[in-house]
């Protein structure tokens, strides 16, 4: 009996979770991430594609320095020596 007892309260508190798990999840909006769409006239001027390549690296180069400067700068504050603490006076 105490058996039976404990496998039907196991599949209640399994159930009221996968309630609260699935009402949780139906409340968040979907995630979807961001196409990237190519233009529409693409197919139709190969020599500008050509032309905006260099200016999407230049993009990806910068967009790569400023992570780096952010890592070095968050890097160079973590190896800061610790603050020294007041002393306290009892």
């Amino acid at each position: 009996m105490r058996a039976v007892f404990g496998v039907l309260s196991l599949l209640f508190v399994v159930a009221v979770v996968g309630f609260l798990a699935k009402k949780q999840l139906a409340s968040t909006p979907a995630l979807t991430l961001p196409s990237v769409a190519a233009p529409a006239d693409s197919s139709a001027n190969p020599a500008k594609d050509k032309a905006a390549a260099p200016a999407a690296a230049a993009n990806v180069k910068e967009q790569s320095q400023q992570t780096q400067a952010q890592f070095k700068a968050a890097l160079e504050s973590a190896m800061q020596p610790a603050r020294a603490l007041p002393d306290e006076k009892p």
